[in-house]
């Protein structure tokens, strides 16, 4: 297994690692080391604790890693464009901290393109994977471009927030379930406008619909009914693209996890656990 000069530390219960290019990224671990390596990756513009509810089950069943992107959360936020390559080898460079040699691997929107990258140019790290609420392309160039430009100003960040929510939550769940909302927003206006910035560039230089095909681990794609910005069209494509790939539709918009918890929990351990 390849090894790193990278070093652990915990501060304040938080535990900590840095990447070969000198970023810091936050990270947690929940559950029994005994049992299998699940890695959840978030949405962007929100932290690990987007995984909050879905923890007390996880942990049942696995030695559950989450962790903050570049930009996020508790982690460092470097300045510049980011891209998936760098994204994708925070991951590989943390699980050679750990000395984690194999992971099952649920990533969802940002995570999702991320576990991609993973099942393309690190399959060897990834046992099962699970792509929910994602795409492999997200063009054209140029409205990313733009976005980068204005969300760079602080000032818009708040108006940025309002966007996210109502792109991730039905108008049902933004008038009855309202501190729900409120959390996920909190940690949208929490995030450094360079660390959606820079993740906007990454996914601005996101073209992986031929090299996903490249995926041989056995794969999980799920895909909201009504999510407008990973359309279910594009979880079909990858499912399509995928060897050993099976397809859950749910009835959901973007954040599957939050909006349908118990059918999104049932498909994930069903796959994960089916022999």
């Amino acid at each position: 297994m390849p090894t790193t000069l990278n070093k652990t530390q915990e501060v304040d219960g938080l535990k900590y690692f840095t990447t070969i290019d000198g970023v810091r990224i936050a990270y947690r671990i929940d559950g029994s080391t005994e049992k299998p390596v699940l890695m959840l990756a978030n949405s962007i513009a929100t932290t690990m604790n987007m995984w909050d509810g879905q923890i007390a089950e996880f942990s049942q069943h696995f030695h559950v890693l989450r962790y903050d992107y570049r930009g996020h959360g508790d982690s460092d936020t470097p300045g510049g464009p980011y891209s998936f390559d760098r994204l994708g080898r925070d991951v590989v460079e943390l699980l050679d901290a750990l000395h984690i040699e194999k992971v099952h691997f649920l990533g969802l929107s940002l995570g999702g393109a991320v576990g991609q990258w993973l099942g393309i140019h690190a399959p060897e790290r990834i046992d099962r994977l699970i792509l929910s609420n994602t795409s492999s392309y997200l063009g054209p160039a140029e409205q990313w471009q733009g976005l980068i430009n204005s969300v760079l100003q602080p000032e818009n960040l708040p108006e940025f927030a309002e966007s996210f929510i109502k792109n991730w939550f039905p108008s049902h769940m933004l008038e009855e379930e309202k501190a729900v909302v409120d959390s996920f927003r909190k940690m949208v206006l929490a995030t450094r406008p360079q660390g959606i910035a820079g993740s906007w560039a990454a996914i601005r230089d996101m073209d992986m619909r031929r090299t996903v095909s490249l995926v041989n681990s056995p794969t999980l794609v799920i895909a909201g009914q009504y999510d407008t910005v990973t359309l279910p069209g594009h979880g079909k494509l990858i499912a399509d693209s995928v060897p050993n790939t099976t397809f859950v539709l749910l009835p959901s918009v973007h954040l599957s996890n939050i909006e349908y918890q118990t059918e999104f929990m049932s498909a994930v351990l069903k796959f994960l656990q089916s022999n």
